[in-house]
């Protein structure tokens, strides 16, 4: 398992609570695996001006920018690991030495939720490329940066090799791998091009949803994450628009939860209040590229995936000519990642 991360903490990230910011940092980490890594000393934080293993962190320690946090991520016990399944659909876009990105079908789990589950994308992936279980932020997870709600279809990124894991973990969490949705929404007043930036925390009382902080009040009550989403329309079809979003930092619902809080709620998506549309059976939102300009330790790739029939039958098929290949950084086009993304 390539266990240990390391991260410089931010202005925008000094004066929250560690335990909490912890959560924040790594993807599928839950708030009480986070407390176990406090409890068994495995947080541990560093002056910038010094090397080594710093010392052992407090969950309620505030963080200071600057420091460097330092996190082990040890593996869980055997029984928690994903299951190599060589039965499990895996569609592969794009295959290297250091990374695959896969193209995971609405209704496939992207990792196990429980000990023995098979199917997944996950067992998928460990059992092509057996080198990934000693990889990922979970041994459920092997390999995998990021996740995909069970009914969101589209391109994930998982890595082969303990470099390359930490390179791309490391620009996931600063927003510079380029992830971009296709969702499709009633057609409406929703502007052609925008930038959603209302922060989102776990709902009061309902676990499956993420609560959008609108109010001033609720930011101060819930505590919530700051979240980016931007926008722009590619065309509207009779009731229905195509939109295309990125979302390089997308945190669990961010996609689904930003366009319901606009009014304007992913066409299938029941559970944010979205309308019905014929022949859909899931939520209208497509993962449809992730590109990384490169480094020294990953060489640049860019992958994408088609829009699915089911959503074409809304909006039509969509070509390259439809879509935008700007930078992460021009908002015109916009730019924010679900998990985990959506």
């Amino acid at each position: 398992m390539n266990s240990g991360m390391k991260f410089t903490i931010t202005d925008l990230e000094a004066g929250s609570r560690l335990d909490k910011l912890v959560v924040q940092l790594v993807p599928g980490l839950g708030r009480a695996a986070a407390k176990r890594l406090f409890e068994e000393g495995r947080v541990r934080i560093s002056a910038p001006d010094r090397e080594g293993r710093g010392r052992p962190a407090s969950k309620g320690d505030v963080a200071t920018a600057g420091e460097i946090l330092l996190l082990d991520l040890a593996p869980e016990s055997a029984d928690g690991a994903a299951i190599p399944d060589p039965d499990a659909p895996l569609h592969v876009v794009l295959e290297r030495h250091d990374l695959v990105v896969v193209d995971k079908p609405a209704g496939l789990p992207t990792a196990p939720l429980k000990p023995g589950e098979r199917g997944t994308l996950a067992n998928a992936l460990v059992a092509r490329y057996p080198e990934m279980a000693k990889l990922g932020f979970s041994p459920r997870e092997p390999g995998l940066l990021h996740r995909l709600d069970t009914e969101t279809s589209g391109l994930l990124l998982a890595a082969r090799t303990a470099k390359a894991f930490s390179a791309l973990a490391a620009a996931l969490k600063e927003g510079r791998l380029d992830k971009r949705y296709l969702l499709v929404c009633q057609a409406g007043d929703l502007p052609e091009m925008g930038s959603i930036e209302i922060p989102l925390a776990p709902h009061p009382k309902d676990r499956r949803r993420v609560y959008p902080c609108v109010h001033p009040r609720d930011v101060v009550r819930y505590e919530p994450r700051p979240a980016s989403t931007t926008y722009r329309r590619i065309r509207q079809a009779g009731l229905w628009q195509l939109v295309e979003a990125r979302a390089s930092r997308a945190m669990r619902h961010q996609i689904r939860a930003h366009f319901a809080a606009l009014g304007h709620p992913l066409a299938g998506d029941t559970l944010y209040g979205g309308p019905h549309a014929p022949g859909l059976t899931r939520h209208a939102l497509h993962a449809e590229l992730i590109a990384w300009p490169g480094s020294a330790d990953v060489p640049a790739f860019t992958a994408r995936s088609p829009l699915p029939p089911d959503l074409q039958a809304l909006v039509g098929a969509v070509g390259d000519d439809d879509l935008s290949l700007s930078p992460p950084d021009d908002a015109s086009s916009g730019d924010d990642d679900d998990d985990d993304d959506d």
